[in-house]
């Protein structure tokens, strides 16, 4: 960099959410919100995604976590984030939702060695699934997009960040970690959940997935029961892929810690976390924050590894904050 200063502070700034909620404001109008389309983004990777309001805003990318389809991103959330003035982009990563499946078996086996340590081959990596979101914006003619994610997504949106710099105006990291292995580890008591064996069925699911986000859900905001049900069901129709779950396990379990190359972006970035979140500890969220030159870290008091409504507001107002940064 020589001489010339940094368009932004070389510190973290930390704030503690503990519950203020900012007013709301009333959207003037609808906004406009696309069919689910389809992209093709490789030779066997084709992604669904859906849009919200207009084409000439602010892009936002938001890229979901490990086994969620886009629509664990929040409709009324996607809507209240358009209002803002960004031209919203939510997606199905590969293996979830109504994108292509992947073959490639991975075994519990695998997982259990990878856990470990040892050498086990991945279908694909982080890298691989970066490259889809940034073929996702070449795909739509978007040459740089705001991007967000959660948790695996947090993951893939630090990837394309650091391997894609040129993609990113500003990076939102919720409730996900550097890929340090001494970082942002799971409640050892989740592990067996995950990896266990499911029935097969819709019911099934529906009564393991409910139960499973009522352990990791927010203690400060807990989630209806009707809600989760519904968003249980939903996932299920829309295509769910237990195998898939297990190759997105793989590629985390995999991936490198980005630690260092994260202190060489140069670019606006919010990190959430939640200080009750069981499936990636809050120092996940720490030292993301602290490796990323001038990132703010928003801890969230009571906040799990899911966004409840009742936090709508403050996640739209931090990521339209960070936007502005990168104006």
């Amino acid at each position: 960099m020589g001489d010339v200063a940094p368009p932004y502070p070389l510190w973290c700034a930390v704030v503690v959410f503990t519950g203020h909620m900012p007013e709301r404001r009333a959207p003037s109008e609808a906004p406009a919100v696309s069919e689910e389309l389809f992209a093709p983004v490789g030779a066997e990777v084709e992604l669904c995604y859906q849009t919200f309001g207009d084409p000439d805003g602010e892009p936002l990318l938001l890229v979901m976590g490990l086994g969620g389809p886009m629509t664990w991103w929040d409709t009324e959330l996607c809507r209240m984030l358009a209002t803002e003035g960004f031209y919203v982009v939510r997606y199905d990563n590969r293996d979830t939702g109504r994108s292509s499946r992947i073959r490639a078996r991975v075994t519990r086996g695998q997982l259990v060695r990878a856990f470990g340590g040892r050498k086990v081959k991945a279908p694909y990596t982080m890298s691989d699934l970066a490259g889809d979101a940034v073929a996702l914006m070449d795909h739509l003619g978007v040459d740089s997009a705001h991007v967000a994610g959660i948790s695996m997504g947090g993951m893939i949106a630090q990837t394309v960040a650091i391997e894609h710099p040129r993609r990113v105006r500003s990076l939102t990291s919720i409730m996900s970690t550097t890929g340090r292995r001494t970082v942002g580890w799971q409640d050892p008591r989740l592990i067996p959940s995950l990896i266990a064996p499911r029935k097969p069925g819709r019911e099934s699911y529906v009564e393991t997935s409910v139960a499973f986000w009522a352990v990791i859900g927010s203690p400060g905001w807990p989630a209806d029961p009707e809600r989760l049900t519904a968003r249980a069901g939903e996932t299920f129709d829309r295509g769910y892929s237990a195998s898939g779950m297990m190759r997105h396990m793989m590629a985390i379990l995999k991936q490198p810690d980005r630690t260092p190359r994260l202190r060489s972006l140069r670019v606006p970035a919010l990190v959430v976390h939640g200080t009750a979140d069981k499936m990636v500890h809050v120092s996940g969220g720490r030292s993301t924050a602290a490796a990323i030159p001038g990132a703010e870290l928003l801890l969230v008091e009571g906040m799990g590894h899911d966004l409840p409504p009742e936090l709508f507001e403050t996640f739209v107002e931090a990521i339209a904050r960070t936007a502005d940064r990168a104006s």
